[in-house]
């Protein structure tokens, strides 16, 4: 969760030229989040996100004996927000959940004890998106980190060489189909904003021609999203720099 929160912020650092023009005019899209914290008596929930790299409270509700909460907040375009959990209950543990905001009315439920891995969001489409392809990327860790392991034990135990070779040979192919996966997850969802979203948190590094083919999948309605603009920027600053070189 830290990671992908720091990577948000030097995302919107490097292209802090956005932060520059003039303040959009409300859009008139409301978004509606409302659930239930089970367990919870005592607390303040705070609804989130990033502005301008830096994570920011839209609002905040404090929980005094009924575990309901609701938020209403205008939204540009689908985004990533939080759904952060200051408990009021002598425990230092404090919790964040992440989800994808968009208009409309968005249902959050979960529990106190285990309040990110509980959380249930329903009612927002990208959200549905970022699921499905998590449930695939968490697949590829999982092999990675099996790697990962094979590695450290046969660097311990020989000096094989060829050994460490061939382990090594198979991460960086795991490497390359987890990017052509999210390569491929992104230029399929271009109607959808989870597709500069993944370009931007996965492969930004990737060679710029796949960014490119991403970017020209992009519907104009999400082009002009937060995401978006962000990933063209990013294409633009790029292609600015290897011209350079």
């Amino acid at each position: 969760m830290l990671k992908e929160i720091l990577f948000f912020c030097l995302i919107i650092s490097l292209i802090f030229l956005m932060g520059c023009q003039s303040n959009p005019k409300p859009s008139g899209l409301m978004m509606h989040v409302s659930g239930k914290v089970d367990g919870l008596r005592k607390g303040t929930l705070f609804l989130q996100k990033i502005l301008d790299s830096t994570l920011v409270n839209v609002d905040s509700l404090v929980i005094n004996g009924e575990p309901e909460f609701e938020f209403r907040t205008e939204i540009e375009s689908p985004e990533i927000y939080y759904l952060y959990l200051n408990k009021d209950d002598g425990d230092t543990l404090n919790d964040r959940i992440m989800f994808f905001a968009e208009k409309g009315e968005i249902t959050i439920n979960t529990l106190l004890k285990t309040f990110e891995s509980s959380a249930k969001v329903s009612g927002s489409e990208n959200q549905e998106l970022l699921q499905e392809y998590r449930k695939i990327a968490r697949q590829f860790n999982a092999k990675n980190l099996e790697y990962i392991k094979a590695y450290i034990s046969a660097a311990n135990s020989s000096n094989d060489s060829n050994s460490l070779d061939s382990i090594q040979k198979v991460m960086d192919n795991l490497l390359k189909r987890r990017y052509l996966y999210a390569l491929n997850f992104a230029s399929s969802n271009g109607d959808n904003v989870i597709a500069p979203y993944i370009a931007l948190t996965e492969v930004s590094d990737a060679n710029i021609k796949f960014l490119d083919t991403v970017a020209s999948k992009l519907t104009e309605e999400v082009k002009v999203s937060k995401y978006g603009k962000l990933l063209i920027n990013l294409i633009s600053q790029r292609k600015k720099i290897e011209f350079q070189e």
